[in-house]
C-alpha cells in the first residue's frame, strides 16, 4: 500500500523528481521486514507497482498539477523524513539482531550445559552400576567366611554345653555367634540392595498360604520383641487364603519392619496387623507394623527410605544399624508392585504399612474394602 501511494503521488506530483519517491524504498524495506518469510511476494508486488507506474507514464506522461519549483521544499522535507525513518528502522533492526544473537548464544550455552550434564549423568550411572556390582561381589565373598565363623561358633557352643565348661567361655562364644549373625545380616542387606540397583535380582513368584507366612514372621520376631520387655499384639484374620507373590522378599520386608519396631521400643506394645484388601480390580496384601516407641519427627521422615539413611546421628549411635533395612524393604516392595508408607509422631511411636498385590497377575487397584476379623495365633497376645 505504501509503494502504491508513493508511486501514485510521484505520478501526479513531480514524476521522477517527486518528493514521494524516497518512500518507495521505505515501502520495499518494510515489505521485507514484515514479510521476510515471503520475499517473492514482496518483490512481485513491488515490481507490479513499478510496471503500473511505467505504463501510466508511457500512456499519458506526467501531469504537472503543481509546478516543479514549488515541490523542492516538500522534497527536502520528504527526504529528511525518509532518512530519519530509515535510520530508526536500521537501529531497531540492529538491536533486534543483537538480541537474537545473544539469545542464540545463550541457547547454545544451555545446549552445551545439557550435553555436559547428560554426559556426567551417564558417567555417574556407569560408576553407580560398577559400585553395585562390586558390592554384590564383595558381599557374596564375605558371606562364605562369615558362615564358617557362625557354624564353628555353634559347634563350639554345643561342645561347651556338653562338657559343662565355664560360663565365661560360653558367653564369649555366644558373643562371637551373635556378632557373626549380625554381620551376616548386614552383608546380606548390602548384597540384596546392590543386586536391586544393578538389576541382578529377580522375583520368584510362588503361591503360598499368607497365614502360614505370618506365623513364621511372628515366630522369628518374638525373641527380639521380648528382649526389651515389649508386648506383641497380632491382628490377623484366619482366612487370608492363598496369595501369589515372592514369599521370601515379602517375609524379609515384614521382618525388617518388625525388627525396627523392636529396636526402637522399650516396655511398650508392637502391633502386627495383616489383612487382605479385596476389590474388583484385584486383592492387596496389607501388613501394618505399629509401635509405641521413640517415633520420628516429620522433618526426618523423608530420610527414612534413603540408602544408609537414618533419622539422625544420635539415634544411630544409640541404637546402631546401617540404615539399609527400610531402603531395602521399600525397594523389595516396589519390585512386587507395591510400596511402604509411614505415619509417625515424635515420642509416641510409628506405623509402617506394606501394601503389595496379592497376585502379581492381577490388575492393581487403589480402591479396597476393609474388614477387621481377628484370630489368635499360638503364644501371642491378641487384642
Amino acid at each position: 500500500m505504501l509503494a502504491f501511494t508513493s508511486l501514485f503521488g510521484a505520478y501526479f506530483y513531480g514524476g521522477v523528481s517527486s518528493p514521494f519517491l524516497p518512500w518507495l524504498i521505505i515501502a520495499l524495506l518494510l515489505g521485507f521486514f514484515y514479510l521476510s518469510e515471503r520475499p517473492i511476494l514482496v518483490v512481485g508486488l513491488f515490481f507490479f507497482n513499478i510496471l503500473g507506474f511505467c505504463a501510466a507514464y508511457l500512456g499519458w506522461g506526467f501531469p504537472e498539477l503543481v509546478p516543479q519549483q514549488q515541490l523542492s521544499t516538500v522534497g527536502w522535507i520528504s527526504i529528511m523524513s525518509a532518512t530519519i525513518y530509515m535510520a530508526w528502522m536500521a537501529i531497531y533492526y540492529a538491536n533486534m539482531i543483537t538480541m537474537r544473537s545473544e539469545l542464540e548464544r545463550e541457547a547454545e550455552r544451555h545446549r552445551e550445559t545439557a550435553v555436559r550434564l547428560r554426559q556426567a549423568k551417564d558417567m555417574a550411572d556407569i560408576a553407580n552400576r560398577a559400585k553395585s556390582i562390586f558390592l554384590a561381589k564383595m558381599s557374596h565373598e564375605l558371606r562364605t567366611p562369615l558362615n564358617a565363623v557362625i557354624g564353628f561358633s555353634e559347634i563350639l557352643l554345643e561342645d561347651v554345653g556338653a562338657e559343662g565348661k565355664s560360663a565365661r567361655k560360653k558367653a564369649d562364644l555366644e558373643r562371637i555367634n551373635s556378632a557373626g549373625k549380625h554381620l551376616l545380616s548386614l552383608v546380606t542387606d548390602v548384597l540384596d540392595l546392590s543386586k536391586i540397583e544393578s538389576n541382578f535380582i529377580e522375583l520368584k513368584i510362588e503361591e503360598f498360604d499368607l497365614n502360614e507366612m505370618v506365623r513364621e514372621v511372628v515366630a522369628n520376631v518374638q525373641p527380639m520383641v521380648a528382649e526389651k520387655g515389649n508386648k506383641l499384639v497380632v491382628k490377623c484374620p484366619a482366612n487370608l487364603g492363598i496369595v501369589s507373590t515372592d514369599p521370601t522378599k515379602l517375609r524379609q520386608a515384614a521382618l525388617n519392619l518388625m525388627s525396627n519396631a523392636a529396636k526402637f521400643t522399650e516396655h511398650g506394645t508392637i502391633t502386627l496387623s495383616v489383612q487382605r484388601r479385596r476389590s474388583q480390580g484385584g486383592d492387596w496384601i496389607e501388613i501394618q507394623v505399629q509401635d509405641s516407641g521413640i517415633g520420628i519427627a516429620q522433618s526426618d521422615i523423608g530420610r527414612l527410605f534413603r540408602n544408609f539413611g537414618q533419622v539422625n546421628s544420635a539415634t544411630s549411635s544409640k541404637y546402631g544399624g546401617t540404615g539399609l533395612g527400610l531402603a531395602l524393604s521399600q525397594k523389595l516392595c516396589a519390585l512386587m508392585g507395591g510400596g511402604i508408607s509411614v505415619t509417625s509422631e515424635f515420642g509416641r511411636g510409628s506405623c509402617f504399612t506394606i501394601r503389595v498385590p496379592a497376585s502379581m497377575s492381577e490388575q492393581r487397584s487403589t480402591n479396597h474394602d476393609y474388614f477387621n476379623t481377628v484370630s489368635q495365633p499360638a503364644n501371642v497376645h491378641v487384642a
